[in-house]
């Protein structure tokens, strides 16, 4: 073995993937309701994604950001015009966006202070693991970059506390994914999004993982009724080829000029041209209406056989995003759901997390929630 061992990894060896198909070296199937940790929100090799590819690289792969590029204005277009943002920057991924949020906020306010929640996750930058609410991202590597504070999520006046004449952004998901898939309360986004502006504070939601329909709509705060100053994407933006993006408001575009930030690879053309299938298909209506009728169902199964289950303490669900919270550890159970054929996650210690592709069928929610049901009841039973 070289590879470092950053990852616990299971006892899985990929060999292909189709739809909410993955099957391993031996030829065993499995139902994938993580979806390479809500990223490929439209299940393994769409045609539309796989034909955009395919024609970009018959085209050209890499020619750098020092020439202009057709693909990656349609593409910022597409995010435009389905958002409140205005201009976009592409990178590799959501901590690279979320990095460039960063930098955008402290360098468009001159302030340095930004606060963020606890148990949410940014990234493992050292900009973004010092956003990153939990000890255990951030354990081993010495001091974290300062200027960062820590509120409690939904708490409104844990923000007002910490907010001072020195912040220049608050900084959230809408639902903390890592931190066990808690929604953001209606109340208290109306409430922070006018303390911010009050404040003259921006608001930087980071929507890698509920983004591109995640949730039910475009992006996570669209269920709020308020406009990020900045936001960030990257996860199901491209369907499994490495894209994110930061996005923010036209008064702020001054602040990175030629020069401020920059990514050799950002913006890459085999990634623009995944991200343009993906942001076209999901963003058209009637594709939104059936991840939401399908959300809905499996909120019904969930409901009918998951939570009466006496191992399950709560089931939290936001679009086709589910954290079932159990009485104990589940760390122990993906591996044996992995072994009855069907891909979860957990987030933390006691929760299990489920990420289905938006495209996901009933009959696929049906045999996935029959595993969950076998696994979580043997748990209740040796209790």
């Amino acid at each position: 073995m070289t590879l470092f061992p950053t990852y616990n990894r299971y006892d899985l060896s990929v060999s292909k993937a189709d739809g909410t198909i993955v099957e391993d070296i031996d030829g065993k199937k499995y139902l994938d309701f993580a979806t390479g940790i809500g990223v490929c929100n439209l299940g393994h090799r769409h045609p539309a994604v796989q034909q955009s590819v395919e024609e970009q690289l018959n085209n050209y792969w890499h020619v750098s950001n020092l020439y202009k590029q057709p693909i990656q204005e349609e593409v910022a277009n597409l995010i435009v015009e389905n958002s409140p943002g205005d201009y976009v920057f592409f990178c590799n991924s959501g901590a690279e966006a979320n990095e460039a949020a960063i930098k955008l906020a402290r360098k468009v306010t001159g302030k340095e202070k930004i606060i963020t929640f606890r148990q949410s996750f940014h990234g493992r930058t050292f900009a973004t693991m010092a956003a990153t609410g939990q000890e255990k991202v951030q354990e081993g590597f010495g001091p974290m970059l300062e200027s960062f504070a820590y509120a409690t999520f939904n708490q409104i006046n844990s923000v007002k506390d910490l907010m001072d004449e020195r912040t220049a952004a608050v900084m959230l998901e809408v639902v903390q994914g890592e931190g066990g898939v808690f929604p953001a309360e209606e109340s208290f986004m109306t409430q922070l999004a006018e303390l911010c502006k009050a404040n003259n504070v921006l608001l930087v939601i980071d929507e890698i993982q509920t983004g591109i329909g995640r949730t039910g709509k475009k992006f996570g705060f669209d269920h709020y009724g308020i406009e990020p100053d900045i936001f960030t994407i990257a996860k199901g933006l491209g369907n499994g080829l490495p894209v994110g993006a930061m996005i923010a408001k036209k008064e702020y575009v001054a602040a990175f000029g030629p020069g401020a930030h920059g990514s050799t690879f950002g913006g890459n053309p085999l990634a623009m041209a995944a991200a343009k299938a993906v942001l076209t298909t999901v963003f058209e209506e009637n594709f939104l209406q059936t991840a939401v009728e399908r959300s809905t169902y499996l909120a019904e199964q969930l409901e009918e056989k998951i939570k009466p289950i006496t191992f399950v303490k709560e089931i939290r669900q936001k679009g086709l995003m589910v954290g079932i919270e159990c009485t104990d550890k589940v760390t122990r159970l993906v591996p044996e759901l992995l072994g009855k054929g069907v891909l979860v996650l957990n987030a933390g210690e006691s929760v299990i997390r489920l990420l289905p592709p938006l495209t996901v069928s009933k009959d696929e929610i049906d045999q996935a929630i029959g595993y969950i049901k076998e696994v979580l009841q043997s748990q209740a039973v040796t209790l």
